[in-house]
């Protein structure tokens, strides 16, 4: 029996060196012939059965030694083909094409704004909250004294999820506001940025979806006069120390008394208004243009937060964050910003601010 075997080893070794391959169906063929399961020398491992057990390892060593044979000539025939293909032209990768540039990305515009805005508050104490995207009315509203029906919920057309109990995207990120007040004992000095979203038609105006960045700061015997102060610094910092801030009364819910801030714009600038890109089609030639809403918070919120009103005040505001980089950067269409064309995003880096 083994001397069988030894004959069939040494034909299918001869065999092994004249297969000839000259393509990757060839190749294959080799692969079934002598390297699968069904080959010839599977064959051979299947012969062991009746071979005495005396002569089993004599046996094994012959079968193993053509099927290290078959092994080696199948690597043998892969490099002959990889070569073969180099030489005729035939390549599995075709250099003459150009190459795919791999270009550098860059920050998002208002990323680069929105982390300005958090270094500049961070410097005065200010940490950085984040809560869901998607809100229960209690955190979005009702908490924030927006009673049921109360005309104010009207202010913000909210795309809802669930209905009794409600549940929505959230129209401003107070909802985190709220969240921190529920689980933290005041001093409290925190900034919740973060995308919202609203109902309302795109356009280069305005847009469902946006971001805002919102301060809250609660302590005892804080004022209006600290609110102003804050957001004092915080313009200059951002706009340049040459910039002015008016407040004008207005209405939250959530804050009273209640202002909307304004900065200067340049409108007597001989080279233009700078805010306005050298026109005046921002300010609408006032010379100011609006940046956001502020107040002192108003003492439901606290309370329905479990704060004491009579021991803590606290003030809080809120900004657009594509407003702003829509005045720092000049770009005079908001619906840019989602577009993700690298040729409106490769523009900005953060030299600019």
């Amino acid at each position: 029996m083994i001397e069988v075997v030894k004959r069939q080893a040494e034909a299918i070794k001869i065999d092994l060196q004249q297969f000839a391959v000259e393509n990757a169906e060839q190749l294959e063929a080799f692969r079934m012939r002598f390297i699968s399961k069904k080959s010839v020398v599977g064959e051979l491992f299947g012969l062991m059965k009746d071979v005495a057990p005396e002569s089993r390892k004599e046996f094994g060593m012959i079968v193993n030694e053509v099927k290290q044979a078959a092994d080696n000539r199948f690597k043998e025939l892969i490099e002959q083909l990889e070569n073969t293909k180099g030489q005729t032209g035939e390549m599995l990768i075709d250099l003459t094409l150009p190459p795919v540039p791999n270009e550098l990305g860059t920050i998002h515009p208002l990323s680069l704004v929105r982390n300005r805005i958090i270094e500049i508050f961070e410097r005065m104490g200010f940490n950085v909250s984040e809560g869901p995207e998607i809100e229960d009315d209690w955190h979005n509203f009702t908490a924030l004294n927006f009673p049921e029906n109360h005309p104010a919920r009207e202010m913000q057309d909210t795309f809802f999820i669930e209905k009794n109990p409600d549940i929505a995207l959230r129209t401003h990120t107070s909802s985190v506001q709220v969240r921190v007040m529920e689980n933290e004992k005041p001093p409290i000095r925190t900034l919740s940025p973060g995308r919202v979203y609203r109902n309302e038609a795109i356009s280069a105006r305005a847009h469902c979806f946006f971001h805002q960045v919102e301060g809250l700061y609660i302590d005892e015997n804080v004022s209006f006069a600290d609110l102003k102060q804050t957001l004092y610094h915080f313009a200059k910092e951002l706009f340049g120390p040459e910039t002015k801030v008016r407040f004008r009364p207005s209405f939250f819910p959530f804050t009273e008394p209640s202002a909307e801030m304004d900065i200067s714009c340049d409108i007597d600038n001989p080279k233009g208004c700078q805010l306005c890109g050298g026109s005046k089609n921002i300010c609408k030639g006032t010379g100011w243009v609006e940046i956001g809403g502020a107040g002192m918070v108003d003492p439901n919120v606290l309370e329905n937060s479990g704060i004491d009103s009579e021991k803590y005040t606290g003030f809080a505001f809120g900004m657009g964050i594509e407003r702003i980089t829509m005045l720092k950067f000049q770009i005079r269409d908001l619906r840019l910003f989602s577009e993700n064309d690298v040729r409106f995003l490769r523009q900005f880096t953060s030299a600019n601010l």
